[in-house]
């Protein structure tokens, strides 16, 4: 089996890229150490091939989200953790423009998917916020689903939701709420990029 959303680009990563998914792989490669699992026993576990799973832990690939979410879900820790950048003190304002970036796809084409933090990973935080920037035809991928709630407020564009298999098409302005067990997952069907404020509970990414 293998992760059918994955598509390397044939291009040069930047070094703020590079840096991502040099980040990922060294967690995910300590995580599944402190398991004990092989690397075919993780893939096996997660739904991927054993090579697909070595160049996670390598850097020369990035997971989807679904993906992510397996992976943290085998091996027992949250995503947030293989992304954070922080040290120490997380603070308690951060200012427009300074706040932290992720690319979901430094290497891939397809999802389109940028997360704004607006609450940095930390382990004590009892929810987790991020701005979903999501370019024009961008998705998450395959729908995923995990303990918790969720909250949404799309500022600007269009996004289609869709939830436990029922589509919704929401503009700005329009608002959601959900149990994180159901399955979920969302796109940007328009020609323009879109923009979703986005809060769960407990963190998970």
């Amino acid at each position: 089996m293998h992760d059918a959303g994955m598509i390397i680009r044939h291009q040069e990563p930047s070094g703020d890229d590079q840096a991502t998914l040099g980040r990922i792989g060294t967690r995910l490669r300590l995580a599944r150490r402190l398991r004990g699992l092989k690397l075919k026993q993780l893939a096996d576990l997660a739904g991927c091939s054993e090579s697909l799973l070595s160049k996670y832990e390598n850097g020369k690939a990035t997971p989807s989200l679904p993906m992510l979410h397996r992976l943290a879900r085998e091996l027992g820790f949250n995503i947030g953790w293989m992304f954070d950048e922080t040290e120490g003190d997380p603070g308690i304002v951060f200012r427009q423009g300074e706040r932290p970036m992720i690319a979901l796809d430094p290497l891939r084409q397809g999802e389109g998917i940028s997360l704004e933090r607006v609450v940095p990973y930390d382990p004590n935080h009892l929810l987790q916020c991020n701005i979903h920037h999501i370019r024009a035809g961008g998705s998450s991928d395959a729908p995923i689903a995990h303990d918790g709630e969720e909250v949404g407020y799309v500022i600007e564009g269009q996004v289609e939701l869709e939830i436990d298999g029922q589509v919704y098409t929401l503009s700005a302005g329009d608002a959601f709420v959900f149990r994180s067990t159901l399955p979920h997952a969302y796109r940007n069907p328009s020609d323009e990029p879109a923009s979703i404020f986005w809060v769960n509970t407990p963190p998970t990414f």
